[in-house]
């Protein structure tokens, strides 16, 4: 979802676009506010954590789901991953197999996720949960579906980019938002906010107020995989939901960047899409190279010609997550 330029990151200086949309924006929070309202979503018998948002587009919930779940791992527990799978064909509930499915049909996070823990996909959220209930799960991670009331959550983790933070603070149209900072607050249980040091410090200085919940705080670290990315040219391309992350966090390693090209989240890449970016690079004389989730949608034979860069997520401190895992009753060895 590609943002508007007036959904600034001000929230008490909304632009005009903004200030003229908030009526609609009004009636999208409304609407929200209805929806979640409702209590009757299905109980597992295993202790369900929502990872989502109050922000549409990307803040960072596919590398907190990889993070929690070899965390869950790490203390003993057989977490599976429930997804609704965006922009798939499957209706599920299917469990996801990462050698044998394509992202045309899990959609890219699912793929991307099965590598990391069992993952379904289900546009059915309630059934998703019953199917890996039935599989073993002793816990089950919602990859998104914090506004979805079709499943209890148990637990609760906002994901928010500090740089971007809650936008202008106004709902779609009128801003980046689901519903508001305050309803959401007061359904979730931690805030994890991800960015480097000055992202943090801008996100405290201009949300800390609002952030009424115990407040984690992560990093997106490169893998070291013994890549010199200082030695080759490269055009980059991403269809995730900021690219410019991307494209800094190349630059941060020292790889210079001919060409850029941002694409739109979840992006399908047909071959003359592809034959076009490979033409280009070798044009330029530039090395392909792409985010993990892009990578699972590239054909299998196109995969050797383009470089991924792998990130993963490093907290500064697991404590106000694990106590939420104590909380709702996981614990184990970590």
């Amino acid at each position: 979802m590609k943002e508007p330029l007036f959904w600034s990151n001000k929230p008490t200086r909304p632009g005009w676009q903004a200030r003229l949309l908030a009526p609609l924006g009004g009636i999208y929070a409304k609407a929200t506010r209805s929806r979640v309202s409702k209590t009757d979503g299905y109980k597992a018998s295993v202790p369900v954590i929502c990872v989502g948002n109050i922000n549409a587009g990307g803040t960072g919930k596919t590398p907190t789901t990889i993070a929690l779940a070899q965390r869950l791992i790490g203390m003993g527990k057989t977490p599976h991953v429930v997804s609704r799978g965006y922009g798939g064909t499957l209706e599920g509930p299917v469990q996801v197999n990462e050698r044998t499915h394509k992202a045309e049909e899990t959609g890219d996070e699912p793929l991307l996720l099965a590598a990391f823990a069992p993952t379904w996909v289900a546009k059915d959220r309630a059934e998703g949960v019953r199917a890996a209930e039935a599989a073993g799960a002793d816990v089950i991670l919602l990859d998104d579906g914090f506004q979805n009331p079709s499943v209890h959550k148990d637990a609760s983790i906002i994901v928010v980019d500090a740089h971007r933070g809650f936008g202008n603070g106004r709902c779609i149209p009128a801003g980046p938002l689901r519903e508001p900072v305050a309803a959401g607050m007061a359904r979730g249980d931690v805030v994890l906010s991800i960015g480097n040091n000055a992202a943090q410090g801008r996100f405290a200085d201009t949300w800390g107020v609002q952030v009424t919940l115990p407040h984690a705080q992560g990093t997106l670290v490169p893998l070291q995989t013994g890549m010199d990315w200082t030695e080759t040219p490269f055009f980059a391309f991403a269809g995730i939901g900021h690219p410019e992350k991307f494209f800094e966090t190349l630059r941060s390693l020292g790889a210079t960047l001919v060409h850029t090209e941002a694409l739109a989240d979840h992006q399908a890449l047909p071959p003359a899409m592809l034959s076009r970016l490979y033409a280009e690079s070798q044009k330029m004389g530039a090395q392909l190279v792409t985010t993990e989730k892009d990578a699972v949608r590239l054909p299998l034979e196109v995969r050797p010609q383009v470089l991924t860069l792998p990130v993963r997520l490093e907290l500064q401190d697991w404590g106000p997550i694990d106590a939420l895992l104590t909380r709702i009753g996981v614990t184990g060895q970590t």
